[in-house]
């Protein structure tokens, strides 16, 4: 962070400085300097200011004395705690006061001279993955802070725009919601000059009510863009594309299929026809996978001007990360990097570099577990919902290693949460799904503790076992398990009896199959 007074701190989250008698208080809130903020206490050290956040297990508010002997300045806390020896900002909200000094640290960062930008990405599907690509195009530009994993709420936002130093030329903001009004309060610690929105699908369609509603939220981004922001597109998502009347500025869009009904020409050609806008397009064409789900494609990019007489642009991309479903995320991390001024050559050899994303998703290694029975693990266990398992098993169904070699495709699912009153219909579509599109197995993973868990994997394995049937009793195997024990045996089982071995790991993060997909990479590689 940009380096700032504790009084200043306190000035920026309309805090009260307490904990130092005697007239001197003022004086040593001036001289004490802040560089950093944190929530963990154990990552406090000298120069930081600790944040004591109430959460649901665990009171921050427990940890001043162990900021204090780590080295932190102060603590921003909604009560003093007598006897910890730091300096104490009271504040009637710990995690609002999180956000505004973020928001301070922005503003301190616009003040200076140097070019500085804001990205805002989100979408019910695909954020973090084209946060990370965006991360590695962006860097080649300039220095770039973006979010590890998903800190994409009203704690983990912040704290990723908290490390925005004087030197940062860009910052990724990942902003995720399961309420409307939640993008719109990070876009007022964080506006975008450019706002990225994916997709509008049924993550959270439990907590919102209707997919109109999740739409509504999604939108927010567009809305709390600064003056003249511009917004990029999703084309083929008809309620993405309806959001470019929200606009302050430039609507750029992407297009994951060039022949898709919602074409990306068809809506560039409708925004131009306004004259209020200039329009560019960055589609795919030809997109084919490799045996090892690797997608080619070829990157169009059409700009309004040039769009009647249909001239393009087009380079080649191989990505390195593997699933079909990532065309999306390399378009549109492609979009922002070419409006900051990368060729599309760069593009290309960026996307392709990108092997590696967050951990959890889609992460590829061998796992041998026992001598002589080795499986490729597809790990993509961070979280789910409809959408994402759908691309989870397109991938797994595309894998093909080598001409001739056996595939025995696993998928190991656990329960989607948040999906409201559709939640087991929505269970049995994906059990289904999996079996229709040509998965040999499927281990639907429940809980012995938890009977809501349970349920909804016993609704995945349902969906299957009826679509086996309708099917004249395929030989796909469907199994309901209820513990992460269970689940490593009955994979064990069929590893045992069949080679070539691909197992798809996915749920949502409740159901805790990272801890599954942990103890089966101990000791193995990544492929």
């Amino acid at each position: 962070m940009i380096t700032m007074s504790v009084q200043e701190a306190a000035h920026a989250v309309s805090g009260r400085i307490t904990s130092v008698s005697g007239e001197g208080k003022a004086d040593l809130a001036t001289g004490l300097k802040v560089s950093s903020v944190t929530t963990d206490s154990r990552q406090a050290h000298s120069g930081s200011i600790f944040v004591a956040i109430v959460g649901e297990r665990v009171d921050g508010h427990d940890f001043l004395a162990a900021a204090a002997k780590a080295g932190a300045v102060a603590a921003i806390v909604e009560h003093e705690v007598p006897g910890v020896g730091v300096l104490q900002i009271v504040v009637d909200d710990a995690v609002a006061a999180l956000g505004s000094l973020a928001r301070r640290n922005l503003e301190l960062r616009r003040a200076l001279p140097a070019p500085f930008s804001i990205v805002g990405i989100t979408g019910s599907v695909g954020k973090t993955t084209t946060k990370d690509l965006l991360h590695a195009l962006l860097s080649e530009l300039g220095p770039t802070v973006a979010p590890v994993g998903s800190f994409n709420n009203n704690i983990g936002m912040p704290l990723t725009a908290l490390q925005v130093e004087g030197e940062t030329r860009f910052l990724i903001a990942e902003m995720g919601a399961n309420h409307v009004g939640e993008i719109a309060r990070l876009t007022t610690i964080a506006p975008p000059d450019v706002s990225v929105v994916l997709k509008v699908g049924t993550a959270h369609l439990g907590e919102f009510g209707s997919v109109e509603r999740i739409a509504q939220a999604k939108s927010e981004i567009v809305r709390g863009l600064l003056p003249q922001g511009v917004a990029v597109l999703n084309a083929d998502d008809p309620r993405v594309a309806a959001m470019a009347g929200l606009a302050p500025g430039k609507v750029l869009w992407f297009a994951p299929q060039l022949d898709a009904p919602a074409s990306a020409a068809n809506a560039a050609q409708e925004r131009v026809s306004t004259g209020a806008f200039a329009a560019e397009t960055l589609a795919a064409g030809n997109i084919e996978t490799d045996g090892l789900d690797h997608p080619r494609f070829t990157m169009q990019l059409v700009s309004g001007d040039r769009a009647e007489a249909g001239a393009a642009e087009s380079v080649t991309v191989w990505l390195g990360l593997t699933g079909r479903h990532n065309v999306a995320n390399a378009l549109a991390a492609a979009v922002v990097a070419h409006h900051f001024g990368m060729t599309l050559d760069q593009i290309a050899r960026g996307l392709g570099r990108v092997e590696r994303i967050s951990p959890h998703r889609m992460a590829i290694s061998q796992v041998e577990e026992e001598p002589g029975t080795c499986f490729t693990l597809i790990d993509d266990s961070f979280n789910a919902n409809p959408d994402s398992m759908k691309a989870g098993m397109d991938g797994l169904c595309a894998w093909q290693p080598g001409k001739g070699e056996p595939v025995y495709r696993m998928a190991v699912l656990g329960a989607m949460l948040e999906l409201g009153d559709q939640e087991g219909a929505l269970h049995e579509q994906i059990g289904a799904y999996a079996v229709d599109h040509g998965v040999d197995a499927l281990i639907a993973v429940g809980s012995d503790t938890d009977a809501h868990l349970d349920a909804l994997a016993a609704s995945l394995a349902r969906g299957a076992s009826r679509s086996r049937e309708a099917n004249g009793g395929s030989s796909v195997s469907v199994d309901l398990v209820h513990s992460l024990g269970q689940a490593r045996a009955a994979v064990r089982q069929q590893v045992r009896a069949h080679s070539g071995v691909i197992v798809l790991l996915k749920g949502s993060h409740a159901c805790e199959l990272d801890v599954l997909a942990q103890q089966w990479n101990a000791g193995t590689h990544k492929a």
